[in-house]
């Protein structure tokens, strides 16, 4: 009998969940990687941040979703480096040798370089951080109801840096905390002087969505109060003050860096075929100079007719190159494989509730319409029925 191809896929993002599914109950063996035993949804990471849903409704143990696998098993550690001519590769724990191997390693934050500000500020790349947000700004409102004197203008000033998706939701969110929930839950305190800052390096929110969108967001980013700073460019911060090219700074002890992602980059292989942190293939997602190495993601860079400079880093290529490999490895002969290409389905975001902005590839509309759809297409999207019904329940509680 015909021994199992092992495939080893190295993250459990959505690049790597959808192949690891792909690929179940199939003739193969599969083994998933990550250094945490959770998928986590990753665009309802400023809901967890704000308080608005809990860690667990958008977090999938890989062992539950598996759990009835014949063939997808799960190893908690981390990936350290691979040894391409050996077929290996080492990890925190243990060693593990491969036929094929996809890197799906997914992003993190990119501080550009700047190591303080990675210390000193908040990303949102995963569930971790996300809580980490939320526990410090409830701290802050707590401190805020202690000194009751304005000791500190930092807790004041919740500053966020970056203006695409991740960082409008946020404001937006923040704001209506501000409006909304903060005078319930402290009604003996004036939360007038709390500012919600969103610093860009852009004159418009949403900057690479459609002109209607960015005026829109604009328009809700006002109405909800959000101080909107544009044309600004981060250049340090102390954990006291946010400082910026312009020459102007802002007390924060509340800072978030919404402001670009980089390659979680796997050591091992040759430096040449790493473009902006990303692993440049070839059309079928294979390493370029390497047989049995996959890369799918928001690690992989492919040039093709439609995108000559690489795919968006953004969930739709993650699935779809996800599903493609799989398909591809499981047809007999590679002659029969298929060369991806990325068709955009469109992006949306949402500012606060009731307002969202939808690009269609034929149709854009945003307001009330807009955010239904946004909240439809989310609740689509989460894997499990329960996590869904408690996702649901929590928004129209809300």
């Amino acid at each position: 009998m015909e021994a199992r191809e092992k495939i080893v896929i190295i993250g459990g993002g959505f690049a790597g969940l959808q192949l690891a599914k792909s690929l179940n109950n199939k003739r193969k063996k599969v083994m998933v990687i990550d250094k945490v035993n959770h998928h986590m949804f990753q665009p309802l990471f400023y809901q967890v941040a704000c308080g608005r849903i809990e860690p667990s409704n958008i977090s999938f143990p890989f062992r539950k979703i598996f759990q009835r696998s014949r063939n997808v098993q799960f190893r908690l550690t981390e990936v350290h480096k691979i040894i391409p001519s050996e077929n290996k590769i080492i990890t925190e724990e243990a060693e593990f040798t491969y036929d094929k191997l996809v890197i799906a390693s997914g992003c993190k934050t990119n501080f550009f370089g700047n190591t303080k500000m990675e210390h000193l500020t908040f990303g949102m790349k995963n569930t971790q951080e996300a809580i980490a947000i939320r526990n410090h700004v409830l701290l802050t409102f707590e401190k805020l109801i202690i000194e009751r004197k304005r000791s500190d203008d930092g807790n004041w000033n919740i500053v966020i840096v970056g203006s695409g998706p991740t960082g409008v939701e946020l404001a937006g969110a923040f704001a209506e905390m501000k409006k909304d929930i903060l005078p319930r839950d402290y009604p003996h305190m004036n939360f007038e002087d709390l500012k919600i800052i969103l610093i860009s390096s852009t004159e418009m929110p949403l900057a690479v969505m459609s002109d209607e969108a960015q005026e829109k967001s604009d328009q809700y980013l006002e109405e909800l109060g959000v101080d909107f700073m544009r044309g600004e460019m981060v250049t340090d911060y102390d954990g006291d003050k946010v400082y910026m090219k312009s020459g102007k700074s802002i007390p924060s002890n509340n800072v978030i860096w919404a402001a670009g992602v980089t390659g979680n980059i796997v050591d091992g292989l040759d430096p040449e075929i790493i473009l902006r942190n990303r692993f440049k293939t070839d059309r079928y997602n294979r390493i370029l100079g390497y047989d049995n190495i996959f890369a799918i993601g928001d690690i992989a860079y492919m040039e093709t007719p439609k995108y000559p400079t690489g795919h968006p880093q953004v969930a739709n290529v993650a699935i779809n190159q996800g599903k493609n490999v799989g398909r591809n490895f499981l047809k007999k002969s590679e002659k029969d494989w298929t060369e991806y290409e990325y068709n955009d389905q469109g992006s949306l975001a949402t500012i606060g509730k009731h307002r969202a902005v939808v690009d269609l590839p034929n149709f854009k509309f945003q307001g009330l319409f807009a955010w239904y759809f946004w909240m439809f297409l989310h609740l689509m999207l989460i894997l499990s029925v329960r996590n869904k019904l408690a996702i649901f329940f929590n928004w129209m509680w809300s």
